[in-house]
């Protein structure tokens, strides 16, 4: 069983990943703002899995035991805000859009090494009115607990190119379609059509951080055609796949 660390202050800093690396579950007393400035972060705790490129960042509640895994080479933004200071009054966690400005800001902030200057306490106020402002987005892959869900996740989660019907599937494991369905709505939240694009634009998001191909990224994600997956990545994230999000 793999031991949870407690790190009471959540640290504001910059750090780099190599692709592959992982940090360990652990768990702060304060809320964490977690930003990818290269790469592709993937933020998992019991609930499910949240993935960013740098057009995102995944905000993390105090108390949430969370684990990190870097895709691609990794440059880490961490902001830590005390736990009685949550601009986003959000108790789970959660992906937020990010600006050209709040990146410059996160960036920026991570990278000051004095907590008494003015200028940095100017910059941090910036910041968190820009955090408010920032829209949710839905890009959480929640895990099922039901075991006929469980199953069939980690049937596509093997293979996100699947592309068998519910029903289809349903027989494989020895469930209907309606019952699967109506789990996917009571226990995720979400339709199986919605949770198998969510994990094909998951598993897109870190192949693309390890140079693969667009071409082949659709392909294995299960997408008809490159030009569905560039359609359908572009709606999601605000540009092509094989653009740099600060451009």
């Amino acid at each position: 069983m793999t031991k949870i660390r407690h790190e009471p202050v959540a640290p504001t800093r910059t750090q780099r990943l190599a692709p592959g690396a992982a940090i360990d579950p652990h768990r702060h007393d304060d809320h964490q703002i977690v930003y990818a400035g290269r790469g592709v972060l993937a933020v998992t705790t019991s609930a499910g899995s949240w993935v960013a490129p740098g057009t995102r960042a995944i905000w993390v509640p105090a108390g949430t035991v969370h684990a990190h895994q870097a895709h691609g080479e990794l440059e880490l933004h961490l902001v830590g805000l005390p736990a009685d200071e949550n601009p986003l009054a959000l108790e789970t966690p959660a992906v937020l859009a990010v600006s050209p400005l709040l990146r410059e800001l996160i960036v920026a902030y991570t990278r000051t090494q004095d907590d008494h200057s003015p200028e940095r306490a100017r910059l941090r106020a910036v910041l968190l009115d820009q955090l408010r402002a920032s829209p949710q987005q839905p890009l959480h892959l929640p895990t099922p607990t039901a075991p006929l869900l469980q199953t069939l996740c980690d049937i596509l989660r093997a293979d996100p190119a699947d592309s068998r019907t519910l029903t289809e599937l349903g027989r494989e494991i020895g469930a209907s379609d309606r019952t699967l369905s109506r789990l996917f709505r009571s226990e995720l939240g979400m339709t199986f059509p919605q949770w198998r694009t969510q994990l094909r634009l998951h598993h897109a998001l870190v192949l693309l951080a390890d140079s693969t191909p667009v071409t082949a990224v659709a392909h294995l994600c299960g997408w008809s055609s490159a030009s569905a997956f560039i359609d359908a990545f572009r709606r999601t994230f605000g540009h092509t796949p094989g653009a740099r999000p600060r451009d």
